[in-house]
């Protein structure tokens, strides 16, 4: 594990003068000690924690590791929201000693479905949380249905405690068919279960109403106005004024507050509110970056049920807004969801540019949906110039997929200081 430890960290240090931070380091670890992982790992007092589902993992990880952090644990997690195992790897080697040894009490980890699966036959987390099964990418075939049966996998394994989505019916029979693993539950209160449209509600004219049975919840979040939300934690009331932008990012709040409480059922609740206040949510997921004075709201989109969410989220009056679809692999090819979603809150104020390259198609769709679109521009660097140069003086909007994100930032960070993400 030495030799693994020190070449590893020689090959970051390489990486980082070379101004390229990758998961190449962890690879080689990988290669040279393939229980790399579990052996450093398997020393943590609290274990491992492991956070996947379709949506929200990246902002909830970062709310669970500020949570935890206030209750006073010292925290290992994969920051860059790599979700390979390679990626916990090179994260790895930033934090351990030339021992291999981690200064933490428990490890937080975002991983996507298929790589967690791979992640728990190695090391068994001792708690788990599932988000959500939702359609992604459509080009995965039967997606949805095979989704459930890999984070099945991931709470089979896990030793402790199960957090699941209530809301949630896969997730939901996941959790009803799993032996021997203890669940806790969160979820909405019976006045928000429309504002959080299942995947098969979104799919079906009538709304599906509150089907939760009578379940063990941990979490729930009761209500939530502007800038302040109220959760029932373990039967007691707790609020906080959130600085998180976007209502699903509250209801990860609820999710992140379940599993905090299952790991240390005596917190802290001034101290777990306090935490809460100050949690600011992670790139691309309501985040604000000042450009020229004003602020440019970057909101990632993916699938439908996150964007209709987003488009609920965030009010327009006042706002000029941007809209750039790519069709990269990690995107997804098939834009034919974007059909799912309404645009009709736009209509009221129209949309200035459209970039991307499935810009053209992004306008076909509002079209239909009679919102006005000012510009069509597929190159993004040119669109996203002429959009800031717009109407200087207001607020911007950008909602964008995965690869259209991250080209947006790289240009933004040419004009203004923006986190790079590797």
């Amino acid at each position: 594990m030495h030799h693994a430890t020190i070449l590893g960290k020689a090959i970051k240090s390489a990486m980082k003068l070379r101004g390229g931070g990758s998961a190449l380091p962890g690879l080689v670890v990988e290669k040279i000690d393939p229980d790399y992982i579990k052996n450093i790992l398997s020393t943590l007092p609290k274990g491992v924690v492991v956070v996947s589902g379709t949506n929200g993992k990246t902002t909830t990880t970062k709310m669970i590791v500020e949570l935890l952090e206030g209750q006073g644990l010292k925290v290992f997690t994969n920051r860059t929201g790599s979700n390979f195992t390679r990626g916990v790897a090179a994260a790895l080697l930033g934090e351990v000693d030339f021992h291999g040894r981690l200064a933490a009490d428990i490890a937080v980890l975002e991983l996507d479905e298929a790589h967690a699966v791979h992640f728990v036959k190695a090391i068994q987390p001792s708690y788990s949380l599932l988000l959500n099964v939702m359609r992604d990418q459509l080009d995965r075939f039967g997606e949805i249905d095979a989704t459930a049966q890999l984070l099945k996998t991931v709470a089979s394994a896990t030793t402790k405690t199960v957090v699941v989505n209530r809301e949630d019916p896969r997730l939901r029979n996941v959790a009803s068919s799993l032996k021997d693993v203890d669940v806790a539950y969160f979820g909405l209160s019976d006045s928000l279960q429309s504002t959080f449209p299942t995947d098969d509600d979104m799919r079906t004219i009538a709304k599906s109403k509150n089907n939760s049975p009578n379940l063990p919840t941990l979490s729930v979040l009761e209500s939530f106005d502007g800038k302040q939300a109220v959760f029932t934690l373990a039967g007691k009331k707790l609020q906080a004024p959130l600085k998180l932008e976007g209502i699903y990012n509250i209801y990860n709040a609820a999710a992140a507050l379940g599993l905090v409480a299952s790991i240390i059922p005596q917190y802290n609740p001034v101290k777990l509110a306090e935490s809460l206040a100050n949690v600011t949510p992670a790139f691309g997921r309501g985040e604000k970056i000042i450009v020229r004075g004003q602020p440019v709201d970057l909101v990632l989109v993916k699938n439908p049920a996150g964007f209709r969410l987003s488009l609920k989220s965030f009010p327009v009056s006042g706002i000029s807004t941007m809209i750039a679809i790519n069709d990269n692999y990690a995107d997804g090819r098939d834009m034919s969801w974007l059909w799912d979603v309404d645009f009709d809150s736009l209509r009221p104020t129209g949309v200035a540019m459209l970039s991307g390259v499935r810009a053209y198609d992004m306008a076909v769709r509002l079209q239909y949906e009679e919102v006005e679109v000012s510009h069509v521009v597929p190159n993004l660097g040119q669109g996203l110039r002429q959009f800031l140069g717009q109407q200087p003086s207001a607020p911007k909007r950008i909602y964008c997929t995965y690869t259209a994100m991250l080209a947006i930032r790289r240009e933004l960070a040419k004009m203004t200081n923006v986190e790079v993400i590797s």
